[in-house]
């Protein structure tokens, strides 16, 4: 066993020193494959984190309560929202603390609110949810109550569905290319092996005739294709980290403001991306050497 992957490896080198112009093509191929595979992986991953991040600032459903409730009546149906299956917390605010978040809101014009003579904002139920997702589901599951005391229901309805459709649309549109690129450099891999396997036809049959396995055979191409993978995959990853750490640096704060949340760190992105890149580069060279052997090997 050992000494069939010395011999693989041996004659995977010296093909590949003896086709360089071919391999470099390969090698090429993947690498770009790889890095516009990372970039679509960057935006995925800093998406998702900005989509959870605003999704957590449109995960509470406000219940307003009528001025003529009972606070019995009121603590009766907190009860009853905090035994539900959405709820992960209910909050109760009164008047005084609705007027408190309002000034807070109005900034350096909130003492334009100091003139009114009587509070008239309702007092409410803020119920977070354990899944925003559900937050359709939960007001129906509210409006069925048909209780009295409710005077309206607000939540970021059309906010978290733009959010989620938007997510969804990129990770959609990030596994169509992704799949077209795979299949690409599949092909590449495959016509630059199947090269050599041409231009060793002859050595092949012989080898075929004296006994030697199938597998036997194949494996110097199919280390050949690894080895391919491999290298593009350790390139590709250096090359998008790089950029990556790059566009951090430059970017991370303006995107704090904007989305309240900075981009994902370096260390997390480089780390998957180099097992992404690897598993992704071993399987191309890996399918590319056996399609190029079938026309000469049983299947």
């Amino acid at each position: 066993m050992a000494k069939s992957l010395a011999y693989s490896l041996k004659q995977a080198l010296m093909q590949i020193a003896r086709n360089k112009s071919m391999t470099i093509s390969s090698l090429f191929s993947i690498t770009a494959m790889l890095l516009i595979l990372g970039m679509f992986f960057v935006l995925a991953v800093n998406v998702n984190l900005m989509t959870e991040s605003a999704k957590n600032q449109f995960d509470t459903v406000e219940i307003f309560i009528t001025d003529s409730a009972s606070d019995e009546d009121v603590a009766k149906l907190r009860d009853k929202l905090e035994t539900s299956s959405y709820a992960g917390e209910v909050i109760y605010l009164d008047k005084d603390d609705a007027m408190e978040i309002m000034k807070n809101r109005w900034g350096e014009h909130a003492y334009m609110l100091d003139g009114i003579p009587e509070n008239p904002l309702p007092r409410s139920l803020q119920v977070r949810l354990e899944k925003v997702e559900e937050s359709d589901e939960f007001v129906e599951y509210v409006n069925g109550f048909e209780n009295p005391i409710i005077e309206d229901i607000e939540y970021g309805e059309s906010a978290i569905k733009k959010m989620i459709k938007i997510t969804d649309g990129i990770q959609i549109g990030a596994l169509v290319v992704i799949a077209f690129l795979i299949i690409v450099s599949v092909v590449v891999v495959s016509n630059t092996i199947k090269l050599t396997v041409l231009a060793r036809g002859r050595e092949i049959s012989i080898m075929k005739y004296v006994g030697a396995t199938n597998w036997f055979i194949r494996g110097p191409f199919l280390a050949e294709g690894i080895i391919i993978g491999i290298v593009a995959a350790i390139i590709s990853a250096i090359i998008m980290s790089v950029l990556y750490s790059m566009l951090r640096i430059n970017f991370s704060d303006q995107m704090l403001l904007m989305f309240s949340t900075g981009l994902v760190p370096v260390s997390f992105l480089a780390g998957n991306l180099i097992v992404i890149f690897l598993s992704l580069g071993v399987s191309i060279g890996a399918i590319g050497s056996l399609i190029s052997m079938r026309r000469f090997l049983d299947a």
